[in-house]
């Protein structure tokens, strides 16, 4: 049996066999919803080698084949684990044809004994994803930069590093411990090495810890501390830095108006709220704010609810959702300022070429949700029902009385106001199509149908 799935990507041949070529097009290609995580990557499409890691150490090991390395038509891998490959014969071609000067036809044929439909929703994944990551970075086309990135293994910061490495960018990663490639550097928050922003043309700046927790005094001084100091400290380097960071792109977010603004439209433009996040965000804007007084650009980037079943409130959803067992929180009509995974990182890439893009910018969706019409949306897709309530009782015993106010019921109208007046593009405006692509489900008819 040997099922195959077709697609025309709208660029050239060459480019897009190349970009299978490059650092972080396995991540890319992912599918999230899998229990897997990328292990290695193949340095040759050629005759090197992939690794996935399953739950429970179980890998699977992609070798390429070199009979049938042939630039830019093709390229094939079979699986190689030892005792797997016995038991799943797998051998994966991969077709490249051209359909004009910037068309071309992708198709992979898979030789294996699964059935077509156990497979076709990762393979329409990953043709939607090539698709669109090339359709960013040719929108945001740039010279080749080096891109230095905080927390680059986190959430947001492994999937930008991938689309910024198949894009034909060199990142450097900051990391808390000895390097072990040329493309990490040792980092100390606090006191930052006076070279360690030499030869870099951007900066971007995603570490902080993670707001998950009951909001006691500890969970909230490592939220503040893990932000302010750090960013300040690598925005004083950046500045003092000669010939430093052309760019400097800091994270921030939606907390920044305050837990609940009712339906008020929030745009960059508008001002600040109260309460205990609000005033972090604030702060950690601020602390940012000395990259502006040199050279850099500066970007903060205001980011909403981040949907990924990988990491965040799609990941502790999913399989309660999946199991029937969803609801909206508390009356659902708190606002809900979601963002795609993939729109976000493309909000970054355009932070980071787009020269007229500077100050504070809503990462959200134009299209924000009550509550009970994401958990609708969520439910529709996922084809289960929705209807345990989840009561206020529940994420404050967990996250405790301010937890739950500051972030289980917040509610933000954010609007992408900047993104908009620059005509940006995004690939899910609309709730239900960002969760069915990351989901692995069947996409919703266009509106109006």
């Amino acid at each position: 049996m040997s099922p195959e799935f077709s697609s025309v990507v709208p660029a050239p041949v060459d480019e897009v066999f190349e970009w299978h070529g490059r650092p972080g097009a396995i991540v890319r290609l992912s599918p999230p919803w899998q229990p897997v995580r990328v292990g290695s990557e193949s340095g040759s499409l050629r005759d090197g080698r992939a690794t996935l890691v399953f739950p429970g150490g179980l890998k699977w090991t992609a070798e390429h084949r070199a009979e049938g390395y042939q630039p830019p038509v093709q390229f094939v891998d079979r699986l190689a684990t030892p005792g797997l490959a016995t038991v799943l014969p797998w051998k994966h071609t991969h077709r490249f044809e051209a359909d004009g000067p910037d068309r071309t036809i992708m198709t992979d044929e898979v030789d294996t004994p699964l059935p077509a439909m156990l497979l076709r929703s990762m393979f329409a994944y990953r043709h939607r994803q090539l698709a669109d990551d090339l359709a960013a970075q040719h929108r945001y086309r740039h010279d080749p930069m080096t891109v230095v990135v905080t927390g680059a293994s986190g959430l947001v910061g492994a999937a930008l590093t991938a689309l910024l490495t198949t894009g034909g960018h060199r990142v450097v990663r900051l990391v808390r411990r000895e390097p072990r490639t040329a493309d990490e550097r040792t980092w100390h928050p606090a006191d930052p090495g006076e070279q360690l922003l030499a030869g870099i043309d951007a900066v971007v700046h995603l570490a902080g810890a993670s707001l998950a927790g009951r909001f006691g005094d500890r969970h909230k001084r490592a939220v503040r501390e893990s932000r302010i100091g750090p960013t300040r400290a690598l925005a004083e380097l950046a500045v003092r830095t000669p010939d430093g960071p052309r760019v400097f792109v800091s994270a921030s977010a939606v907390g920044y108006y305050g837990p609940d603004r009712g339906d008020e439209n929030l745009r960059e433009d508008s001002a600040a709220g109260s309460g205990f996040l609000a005033d972090v965000v604030a702060d950690w804007e601020e602390a940012a704010a000395p990259a502006a007084t040199g050279a850099a650009r500066f970007v903060q980037v205001r980011t909403g609810l981040v949907l990924s079943p990988r990491g965040g409130l799609l990941r502790l959803q999913h399989p309660l959702f999946a199991a029937g067992l969803g609801g909206p929180l508390g009356d659902g009509r708190q606002w809900m300022p979601w963002i795609g995974i993939d729109d976000l990182t493309d909000i970054y890439l355009r932070a980071l070429t787009d020269d007229d893009l500077a100050g504070p910018v809503n990462a959200v969706s134009p299209a924000p949700v009550r509550n009970a019409e994401y958990t609708r949306k969520l439910a529709a897709v996922l084809r289960r029902p929705a209807v345990l309530r989840v009561p206020y009782l529940g994420p404050r015993l967990l996250l405790g009385q301010e937890g739950a106010r500051e972030v289980a019921f917040a509610g933000q109208r954010a609007l992408p106001q900047r993104l908009l007046d620059g005509r940006h593009v995004f690939r899910h405006r609309r709730v239900d199509l960002a969760l069915a692509h990351l989901l692995g489900a069947a996409m919703p008819a266009p509106a109006g149908e």
